[in-house]
């Protein structure tokens, strides 16, 4: 029989720092007590006026006392007008003895009090005596404990931190929870079914893979595929980040390794789920460091952890990274994260299941249409898609909305993609004209040109940094781009730049990022798609970003001098032409600018509908 790892008691752990703190609340109160006590006891000197023992005297022959209190050392003396006096006696004085020297028809009606402070200063006294020996026992006591409480912790310190999710409860992840990524669900069915029949497998001598890597962008559903598979063979799921290993302490990386496959081995059949998995399985010997920092000891560990599995483990190691590239060689070869699978951004029909997916406890009005919104958002991911969702219903929640219309979930998408507008950003007229003819500039080249995508919207209403904005939606999604497309985007992107110059005659700081995501384009058309007459070499292609970044590798160039001038050239040549091809549409055009501009200024937001409106009549001239 193979035992299995109980859950940590939390309630324990929970139950001891209460007790802990409780005590040291304890302490303090009684301190806080004490000292409200004793300042309570004392009379306040501002209150209270000293006088000479005749003036008592002479007051109490004149009948101006109200009443009397004696105590060891003083007399309290209250006035009938209501005024707290005060006079000091001698100690060894009785006040039958100070009373004889007022004669008897003038204390007959005095209100006397003796008050015996004896009793009371003695356990005062003795209180305030013990009260520190209290405070050092207690404290010494918190300090025991705390010192327990590390030692233990010391001894836990080489233990793995993974979280092991019971999928035998009610609420399990399954297939059904992951919407699209087909592909990737039918190579885990071959994990779920080993899982659950190991013995299909060994009896004709197959080896599942022992390793399962699963590689994409981020938030298209890698976690969520792990927890599905594990739920789908209900069993165990242990899930740590690949950053959970690392510590400044060399040898405890290694150790929690070593202490989450003996877990996983008790637990057999189960899955042990490595997020993030780059940050410990980065390539060895690529960074600055020696053989023995603590990164590659720990990846060393899981390489040999991973060798060690017999064939009857029936622990299946999956990991998720959107970086394969800087992966080590070693954790890729067979017999260890030998099976890949790529979950790939979701097509039209995949983002429509995702969203029906997380549209599942939001009330939806009866005729909304997600295919839409699908359409809407092409290179989203699962994530971003759940996200729309909950902005949507945020601002339908804001509204006083009970259930979540189309406009709702379409401004979600606008504020997800462009941000949330800022009606409270007010342009000059003249900043407002030029803003609203740069983005009709934008919109009128992209209608001219057919490669590009049509315009969806256009609004100069100012969103996050970006005064205005153009939105332009593909008819399908996109695997391959041709040359063509890259131009007419460039074009577009230079269209608002190429509209200033013609309406004002001179250029603003507006299309500083157009024109820098512009030459980005004609860059790489010419450095990694070779679509340059600079001929078929790709520039660029030899440098890998391993361990010290992305910026120490971009200063080491693997091409001459001679060939960056070549490529500063082309890029050139390529983004004159698409200034000319602009700058003639835009001239030949120049009317329907000026109507679609000024239309725009009095709306702010223009749909694709209304846009169609001005070609309806007399269709634009091509270039």
């Amino acid at each position: 029989m193979k035992s299995k790892i109980p859950l940590m008691p939390e309630n324990k752990k929970n139950q001891k720092k209460s007790h802990q703190a409780s005590i040291i609340y304890l302490i303090i109160i009684a301190f806080i007590l004490s000292g409200v006590y004793v300042l309570s006891n004392q009379t306040p000197a501002t209150t209270v006026t000293e006088i000479n023992y005749s003036t008592f005297l002479s007051q109490a022959n004149g009948q101006q006392i109200d009443s009397l209190s004696f105590t060891d050392d003083r007399i309290n003396i209250t006035l009938k007008d209501g005024k707290e006096e005060y006079t000091v006696k001698d100690p060894r004085a009785t006040p039958y003895d100070l009373l004889n020297d007022i004669p008897l028809e003038n204390r007959q009606n005095l209100n006397i009090d003796i008050i015996d402070s004896s009793q009371s200063d003695f356990w005062l006294n003795l209180f305030m005596q013990i009260l520190p020996f209290l405070l050092i026992v207690g404290f010494l006591i918190f300090l025991m404990r705390h010192a327990q409480n590390s030692n233990n912790q010391a001894l836990s310190f080489g233990q793995s931190k993974a979280r092991i999710y019971d999928n035998n409860a009610n609420k399990k992840t399954t297939f059904q929870d992951v919407a699209g990524s087909k592909e990737a669900k039918e190579e885990l069915v071959e994990i779920v079914d080993f899982l659950k029949n190991p013995a299909k497998y060994t009896a004709i001598g197959a080896k599942i893979p022992k390793g399962v890597l699963l590689i994409g962008h981020p938030g298209t559903g890698k976690t969520l595929l792990a927890r599905a598979v594990a739920g789908e063979a209900n069993v165990p799921f242990f899930s740590i980040s690949g950053s959970e290993f690392v510590e400044m302490f060399v040898g405890v990386g290694a150790s929690r390794v070593r202490d989450l496959f003996k877990k996983a081995k008790r637990n057999a059949p189960c899955i042990i789920f490595i997020d993030e998995i780059d940050a410990v399985g980065r390539h060895r010997g690529a960074g600055l460091g020696g053989g023995h920092d603590e990164r590659e000891q720990t990846l060393n560990q899981i390489l040999t952890e991973m060798d060690g599995f017999e064939v009857n483990d029936n622990v299946i190691i999956m990991a998720a990274t959107n970086r394969p590239d800087v992966l080590d060689p070693a954790l890729l070869r067979p017999g260890r994260f030998d099976r890949r699978i790529t979950v790939d951004l979701p097509t039209l029909e995949e983002r429509k299941e995702i969203l029906n997916v997380h549209a599942r406890n939001k009330p939806l009005v009866k005729n909304i249409d997600l295919r839409v919104i699908a359409r809407h958002t092409p290179g989203f991911s699962g994530a971003d898609l759940e996200n729309i969702m909950n902005e949507a219903a945020i601002l339908a929640a804001k509204k006083g909305e009970k259930k979540i219309d189309q406009l709702d979930i379409e401004k979600s998408v606008e504020k997800v993609m462009m941000g949330p507008e800022r009606k409270s950003k007010i342009l000059s007229e003249k900043e407002k004209k030029i803003t609203a003819y740069h983005e009709v500039g934008h919109a009128l080249v992209a209608h001219n040109i057919p490669e590009c995508d049509p315009v969806q919207k256009i609004s100069i209403i100012s969103r996050g940094m970006a005064l205005g904005v153009t939105w332009f939606l593909p008819e399908e999604d996109y695997m391959l781009y041709s040359k063509s497309k890259f131009e007419g985007e460039i074009c577009s992107l230079l269209g608002g730049y190429v509209a200033e110059q013609i309406m004002f005659k001179e250029t603003t700081t507006g299309p500083s990022n157009d024109l820098e995501r512009a030459t980005k384009i004609a860059k790489n058309m010419v450095t990694k798609f070779a679509m340059s007459d600079i001929g078929l070499t790709i520039f660029g292609g030899g440098q890998q970003e391993v361990f010290l970044g992305r910026d120490y590798a971009s200063h080491t160039k693997d091409y001459s001098e001679k060939s960056a001038e070549q490529i500063d050239y082309q890029v050139n040549v390529i983004l004159e032409s698409a200034y000319n091809k602009t700058k003639t549409i835009l001239i030949k055009n120049k009317k329907k600018l000026c109507e679609i501009a000024e239309y725009l200024l009095k709306k702010e937001t223009i749909t694709r509908e209304e846009f169609l409106n001005f070609f309806k009549t007399k269709e634009a001239i091509v270039a």
